[in-house]
């Protein structure tokens, strides 16, 4: 089965919502796997298949603990 990897940052609750809607529809068909994004790191995404990626915005910006995420992980993931 597919392994899914969502990854999300939330404020006010609402972004983990979308991502808690995400994963259940998704658990039929793929193995699922949410995760905050502070709690995430390159092993989890070396092992996933798949990805989709959760966050607010303000002002065309990414939130900081995501864009935080992506800093930190990028260049385990490259090798």
């Amino acid at each position: 089965m597919t392994k899914l990897l969502i990854i999300y940052h939330s404020r006010t609750g609402g972004t983990r919502q979308m991502a808690e809607a995400a994963a259940g529809a998704a658990r039929d068909e793929t193995d699922t796997l949410l995760k905050r994004a502070e709690d995430t790191g390159p092993e989890d995404l070396l092992t996933a298949e798949g990805y989709l990626f959760a966050a607010p915005e303000n002002l065309a910006a990414l939130s900081g603990e995501m864009k935080e995420f992506f800093d930190r992980c990028y260049y385990p993931v490259l090798g």
